[in-house]
């Protein structure tokens, strides 16, 4: 052959070479992406790939790496000694991998793998739209710039880019620390997304953590002689007036986890989950005043309403009252609770949180604004609020407790935690209470400590996981021995401060406070018996026969501390006698005996009630909470925006699966996720 043919056929030659190995890789079907965002990208090999791989964006005739717009990133396969990271795919050969669009990624052009040098796929033609109008706000735009819930872009963004690049696979064994409503929620959604390798270890005995329905006398739900011990109900709308309602909308995700629960159990009635409407405040309630009846039982809310003779005048015990008036005008002014903020908090608790943070409301308690903003006197100040009130002016339990339309679950809240055994129950470990995490940078595995044995072990016992969610309160946490988390997450798990609740049930032979000559038809009211709180009488079955059940007793804060101090003989003690005075002899002639008090701060698995951030702790140690550390992912409602309510559980499980899901660099399912649960203000 002539060297002039020769020279003629090796262009030929490695034009054929390029085009056969341009297809050893293939691309999915259809691509469409959007610059600025991030998406899965999925291949599959043709034949066996070793070496280098890397995939590009750019024009769809192009041969050269250099010649795209940009990489989508690189790594090792096959048999290379660096694909060893790849042992969990087949061959040691990913199949999919993360694409982050530039926002100035041209509108149309072609996906291509490279071996080294050498083209070895090509995509069909790629449509890449531009970010104009989003069909929801990212979470970005309207949470705290500092911690947003839950920007995906970005989040990937802050990763190693080969980190980013490459996503896992299924098999990643997953510990989720608690059984409360966070943890089983993570469970659940892991599983919708094809992840069950999966463990719940739980300190106690149940799963459900603070939602707790005690069913009295040894009852079962379908009884109805049961108070709740946890969270009691969910607020639905508030009526602003005649012709403006406002519908509470973060709540529905409890309503929505109800429907797909009872039909993920094929509407079983054993564990279905039904709704009833919950009362919250009815005439006859019991009032908070010094004034008696003349048989000497406490009058009820519409008759101190109606008769100047029940109304104690608060004026007398002021020191100066037109002073206390004018402060806490001057609080609510600043508050600005007006029709529009309450219509914000109730359609977009995190829009609401952003605006709080930024007009300082997260600066001042009502007590810390009026010294330290206004400067009003210490006595005037400790008048309208405490001076021992540190909680920032984050309003969303005035607007919650503003509701005029509550609903609670038929037979107990329990009945929702229940409704996720047939899912859970068989991967849960009971009465397991970890004490410690240790990190291995190496095999990048978490290893979770517990003595199960004997306490006074040395060494613990292990499990070892690819990764863990944590939903265990940080008044537990605390106590573990941890790695070497950053400085912010670690004073967060240290500090955080928590609300103490003590609550006691009374069980009575019928229900005799609907027979009063002022029936009590459900609600709660509260006395001016020293610190016995609220008094909460049963929603469900209402003048039915048989026994019943009074939530006594509801006490937080300082007074639930000293409740606390008592023994459960005193503090029972203590209740009965005061539903005696608030009702009359018949408490004392009807009570059965039965009963059931919990003080959370003393509960041994929860050391606490709820979550309740101090001035500066909220948008301090929020940002904390979305970056995923040595594979730990801490949910529940202490890393949530609000706190107490099983929805902010809910809402830090499907952010905290997001979380690990992008960490994982599986996009897809991190979408799937957010755009069922989150979607209105979610984007990833």
């Amino acid at each position: 052959m002539s060297l002039f043919r020769l020279c003629c056929l090796l262009p030929l030659l490695a034009s054929a070479n390029v085009v056969s190995r341009s297809r050893w890789i293939t691309f999915q079907d259809d691509i469409e992406a959007e610059a600025g965002g991030v998406h899965n990208v999925h291949i599959q090999y043709q034949g066996p790939l070793d070496g280098k791989l890397s995939l590009h964006y750019g024009s769809c005739d192009v041969v050269q790496a250099a010649d795209c717009h940009h990489a989508l990133g690189r790594t090792h396969v096959g048999s290379h000694p660096l694909a060893k990271r790849h042992q969990a795919h087949p061959s040691q050969r990913p199949t999919r991998f993360v694409w982050l669009p530039p926002h100035d990624a041209p509108s149309a052009g072609c996906l291509h793998a490279f071996s080294g040098p050498t083209l070895v796929g090509r995509s069909a033609p790629v449509t890449v739209k531009k970010r104009k109008e989003r069909r929801w706000v990212a979470a970005a735009d309207i949470m705290d710039a500092e911690g947003p819930w839950f920007d995906g872009v970005e989040y990937l963004k802050e990763k190693e880019p080969e980190d980013v690049f490459v996503a896992s696979t299924k098999s990643k064994t997953i510990g989720i620390l608690g059984g409360g409503m966070s943890g089983l929620m993570t469970s659940h959604l892991l599983d919708s997304v094809g992840f069950h390798d999966w463990t719940i270890i739980e300190a106690s005995s149940r799963i459900g953590g603070r939602v707790h329905t005690s069913y009295l006398n040894g009852t079962t739900s379908d009884q109805y002689q049961y108070q709740e011990m946890g969270p009691m109900r969910f607020p639905v709308s508030i009526k602003y007036d005649e012709n403006t309602t406002y519908q509470i909308k973060d709540h529905r995700m409890v309503f929505q986890l109800a429907d797909v629960l009872n039909k993920q159990n094929g509407y079983d009635p054993k564990h279905n989950v039904s709704f009833i409407p919950w009362i919250q405040s009815a005439a006859n309630d019991p009032a908070s005043t010094s004034k008696r009846r003349p048989d000497g039982t406490i009058p009820g809310r519409a008759e101190v309403a109606a008769n100047p003779a029940y109304q104690d005048n608060p004026n007398a015990t002021y020191s100066n009252a037109t002073a206390v008036l004018e402060a806490a005008a001057a609080w609510q002014a600043w508050t600005g609770m007006d029709a529009d903020r309450i219509a914000l908090f109730a359609s977009n608790i995190f829009q609401a949180h952003k605006t709080s943070v930024e007009e300082g409301l997260f600066d001042f308690s009502e007590a810390g604004y009026l010294r330290y903003a206004l400067h009003v006197s210490k006595n005037i100040s400790d008048q309208v609020d405490s001076i021992n009130d540190n909680y920032p002016s984050w309003l969303y339990e005035n607007v919650y407790f503003g509701a005029t339309e509550w609903r609670t679950i038929d037979q107990g809240l329990s009945r929702l935690p229940a409704a996720f055994g047939p899912q859970v129950l068989n991967r849960t470990i009971f009465q397991t209470t970890v004490q410690g995490m240790a990190w291995n940078e190496t095999s990048e595995k978490m290893t979770v400590q517990y003595r199960n044995k004997n306490l006074f072990d040395v060494e613990p016992e292990t499990m070892e996981f690819d990764y863990t969610v944590i939903a265990v309160p940080f008044s537990r946490v605390r106590l573990w021995r941890l790695p070497d988390y950053t400085s912010l997450l670690s004073r967060a798990i240290s500090n955080l401060n928590y609300e103490q609740s003590c609550k006691v049930a009374l069980h009575y032979k019928t229900r005799f406070w609907e027979h009063l000559p002022e029936p009590i038809i459900g609600g709660c009211g509260s006395t001016n018996i020293p610190l016995l709180g609220s008094v909460c009488y049963p929603s469900y079955q209402i003048n039915s026969t048989g026994p019943g059940v009074i939530l006594a007793s509801y006490a937080s804060g300082v007074s639930a501390r000293s409740f606390g101090s008592l023994t459960e003989e005193q503090h029972v003690a203590y209740v009965q006698r005061a539903m005696i005075e608030t009702h009359g002899l018949v408490a004392q002639e009807q009570f059965t005996g039965a009963y059931d008090r919990i003080c959370w701060e003393n509960n041994e698995f929860q050391a606490g009630a709820w979550c309740s951030p101090e001035v500066g702790q909220q948008e301090l140690y929020l940002p904390a909470y979305f970056h995923t550390e040595k594979h730990s992912v801490f949910i529940g409602e202490h890393t949530s925006f609000t706190h107490a309510w099983i929805w902010s559980a809910l809402e830090s499980a499907v952010r905290g699966t997001a979380q690990l899901l992008l960490d994982m660099g599986l996009v897809d399912e991190a979408k799937e996720i957010t755009s069922f649960w989150m979607a209105r203000w979610i984007n990833v």
